[in-house]
């Protein structure tokens, strides 16, 4: 085999090991500092893509239930509960919109009826079968993010 090949493929396997080797944030282990998470739960940035489909998905974010977004038109029922997220990237850094996702809660004050999507709760009103689990996964978060930082005025 030709030895250009056989470094490149070797550093293919590294180069993939890599990144297969990063370590998602489990929930109780976020840091958060100032109201704001700067680093990625997964490592490397979200899918704007997947984030469109979770931030839609009336399954998983079901982000339209309270707020209105111009980029969704075409979906119904947006919410009025929530602020308009059009042009949310002008108003929020990266790391404010992780530390909201993340535990909205803490960030917006506990009168907020936004659901805290990376934290575990698990207390009297918690069904048995979603005990120990977060609403969304770290992928899931940093695809929101990634598609919320595309909604500018």
């Amino acid at each position: 085999m030709n030895p250009r090949a056989v470094w490149m493929a070797s550093a293919c396997i590294f180069a993939g090991a890599t990144v297969a080797s990063a370590e998602v944030v489990a929930p109780d282990k976020v840091m958060m500092e100032d109201m704001m998470v700067s680093k990625s739960l997964t490592g490397q940035a979200g899918s704007a893509e997947a984030g469109r489909k979770t931030f839609a998905s009336r399954k998983l974010g079901n982000c339209l239930a309270c707020h209105a977004n111009a980029d969704m038109k075409a979906e119904l029922f947006h919410g009025q509960v929530g602020p308009p997220l059009d042009g949310v990237a002008g108003r929020y850094e990266e790391p404010q919109l992780r530390a909201i996702l993340i535990d909205s809660k803490k960030v917006l004050g506990g009168q907020t009826i936004m659901p805290s999507f990376y934290r575990v709760i698990n207390d009297q009103r918690t069904q048995e079968k979603f005990h120990n689990k977060t609403i969304l996964s770290a992928e899931q978060i940093e695809d929101i993010i990634a598609y919320l930082k595309t909604l500018k005025e």
